[in-house]
């Protein structure tokens, strides 16, 4: 049975290296077993071997029997950096990407990133990535140093994402109100989640996928939780006119047009997500190598759905084979 893994995360060897150059806002480290420590604002990730070594990587993905990754960078993004440095590291890390497709193209397909600090470099690399290297689409913040994706700011982007008919992946970052999570890695365990669902709620009422409909948006960490508060949104969307003033249709009906990756390992939430969704909107994800991501449980979790073995499938592969063309 294939297995298509959407949501994981690698650095390239030119990022790290510009990092180590000193002129970047992350700042580089090593640890006792040689691993890259980055630290940036209230965060830290430490570099393991699978984030950086694709060889290695490959050969843990024959081990586990996962087919193929959807290569994509990780939090903070290049948009922490100065805009002229940003833009430089996005397309250095893209070109990378490219080439990692290029030389094991039935392992690796990829996901651009972008420099979302400056929205009009952002369009030119989005197509630059479609256009000339042969991406899908790319991966984007869940709000860019507190700016909301659904700034107007934004809007030239997901014309061209339109235009493109590209895939668009929301990933979480910095969540707003971040001095409130600095104990026990609540950052990430529950800001992360809620910024995804605060982006894509604010998304859907502002117009942005009535308004740009070729685009193929994916949500991160299974919606974060979008899929327990679509009906909360849609009671919002009949009770305050604010609410509908952009858009015709109650919001989980765009929702469920969104698709979902599987980094929520367990079987209830995914089958909520399945109800809410359908089988064909859930993409299998690992989160792989980040401490907390598990391509083991990302496997067990969708073997333990009761579901016809179609639908499994689906979930495992199809969904992210036809969503990326494949």
């Amino acid at each position: 049975m294939r297995v298509v893994d959407f949501h994981n995360h690698f650095y390239p060897a030119e990022y790290l290296d510009a990092l180590r150059s000193g002129k970047c806002r992350v700042e580089i480290s090593t640890d006792a077993e040689g691993n890259p420590v980055l630290r940036s604002p209230g965060d830290i990730n430490v570099a393991v071997r699978g984030h950086r070594d694709i060889e290695y990587r490959e050969s843990v993905l024959d081990q586990v029997g996962v087919d193929m990754q959807v290569l994509t960078f990780t939090a903070p993004g290049v948009d922490i950096e100065e805009p002229e440095t940003a833009v430089r590291l996005a397309g250095a890390v893209n070109d990378a990407f490219a080439r990692i497709v290029e030389e094991r193209p039935e392992r690796f397909t990829a996901l651009a990133t972008l420099p979302l600090n400056d929205p009009a470099a952002s369009v030119a690399e989005l197509t630059r990535a479609v256009r000339e290297l042969g991406l899908p689409g790319a991966m984007v913040f869940s709000n860019v140093q507190g700016v909301a994706l659904a700034d107007e700011r934004y809007w030239p982007l997901w014309e061209r994402a339109d235009e493109l008919g590209a895939v668009i992946y929301v990933h979480p970052t910095y969540p707003m109100g971040v001095e409130a999570m600095k104990e026990y890695w609540l950052m990430p365990l529950v800001g992360f989640t809620f910024d995804t669902t605060l982006a894509a709620a604010h998304l859907v009422f502002a117009g942005v996928p009535e308004r740009f409909p070729g685009i193929r948006w994916v949500l991160a960490h299974l919606g974060g939780a979008i899929p327990y508060l679509a009906e909360r949104l849609d009671r919002g969307f009949h009770a305050f006119s604010e609410c509908r003033a952009q858009i015709t249709e109650p919001p989980s009906e765009y929702l469920r047009r969104f698709y979902y990756d599987t980094v929520n390992f367990d079987p209830n939430a995914l089958r909520f997500a399945l109800e809410f969704a359908g089988p064909e909107q859930l993409v299998a994800g690992s989160d792989y190598p980040h401490m907390i991501g598990s391509l083991e449980s990302m496997l067990a979790s969708i073997r333990a759905l009761e579901v016809p073995e179609t639908t499994r499938q689906a979930i495992l592969a199809g969904n992210a084979v036809r969503l990326l063309g494949l």
